[in-house]
């Protein structure tokens, strides 16, 4: 009798080491979010491929943007129409970090990852960083009682600041998952302009390192890249393609528009490729260009989206959490 109780208490305390060690754990892809039920495939295919690449753990979305994620919740009243249109649940019913968080630690996960879907650290990371921070910061006298273990924060796709993750790296590999719009615009003898969405709180220089990288990884190709706010700007853009298209011989007039946004959402169908006249679309025609645009956010393209399925992956080992 004795002995089955000390069997029994090894059991129990394996059991309690085993837990700890490995601890339930979650990742949380955050992404700003979007309106457009077509752009929504970008957000889909960027989750389907960390799901695969982790099917034992618990994946969740949230959208930061309070703005769209309110248009959504008033969406919920009639979900069988967008769910119809092939809206998951899990972005018709999206919830914020702060109500993931909670959700998880109720539902007894210990360590979680947060992945943010943005291209660079800009001012959506940033405050999605101030977030994370906040929660990992809460301290308790006892800290079996701490609300989770370890939380890790995932870099966006072209990096962050410091020298960890050299973001040069970071682009580099970002660069080679562009082959196919490269092949596209060779195979259709065009230019290929790139819209991103920019900031006009800093700017980082990170477009005009990015194209010039493009350049210099696919020599030959005519790439040039701007953003909705900021440096480059539209002008600069048209500028720079009448200065590097108009001289060749036979002329070069053909271009692919395309989004360098996650997803092809309210900018690029508007922004870029309406018949507005202030659309890039338009202003690229009126200045002689024939202008093929494609909405297609970057999240739809499979070797972009696992870009971040590798930072998860180093975001789990810097802090030394088992997936």
């Amino acid at each position: 009798m004795k002995k089955i109780k000390i069997i029994a208490l090894v059991v129990i305390f394996s059991l309690i080491f085993s837990a700890q060690l490995y601890a339930k754990t979650a990742i949380i892809v955050a992404s700003f979010g979007t309106t457009v039920p077509a752009a929504v495939q970008s957000i889909v295919n960027i989750t389907s491929r960390v799901k695969a690449a982790f099917p034992d753990t618990e994946v969740r979305v949230v959208f930061t943007s309070n703005i769209i994620r309110s248009i959504w919740q008033k969406r919920t009243k009639t979900p069988e129409k967008w769910i119809k249109k092939g809206i998951p649940e899990e972005i018709l019913f999206t919830k914020n970090l702060l109500s993931t968080f909670g959700d998880l630690k109720s539902q007894g996960f210990k360590d979680v990852i947060v992945q943010p879907t943005h291209l660079f650290h800009m001012e959506q990371f940033s405050d999605l960083s101030q977030y994370v921070n906040a929660i990992r910061s809460i301290k308790t006298i006892r800290d079996k009682w701490k609300p989770f273990n370890k939380i890790a924060l995932g870099r966006p796709a072209l990096g962050t600041v410091g020298d960890i993750y050299p973001y040069h790296d970071d682009m580099k590999k970002a660069v080679k998952t562009f082959a196919s719009d490269v092949s596209l615009a060779k195979q259709k003898k065009a230019a290929l302009v790139y819209m991103a969405h920019g900031n006009e709180v800093w700017s980082t220089g990170l477009y005009v390192e990015f194209q010039k990288l493009m350049r210099q990884t696919y020599p030959g190709a005519k790439i040039f890249i701007g953003s909705v706010e900021g440096y480059p700007s539209l002008e600069d853009v048209l500028e720079d393609v009448k200065k590097n298209l108009n001289h060749f011989t036979p002329k070069i007039d053909n271009i692919l528009l395309k989004p360098m946004m996650i997803v092809a959402g309210d900018h690029a169908t508007n922004d870029m490729a309406s018949d507005e006249e202030d659309s890039w679309k338009s202003v690229l025609s009126s200045a002689g260009f024939k202008v093929e645009t494609i909405l297609l956010g970057l999240g739809s393209n499979n070797l972009f989206a696992d870009l971040f399925v590798d930072h998860i992956k180093d975001a789990a080992k810097a802090s030394g959490i088992n997936l």
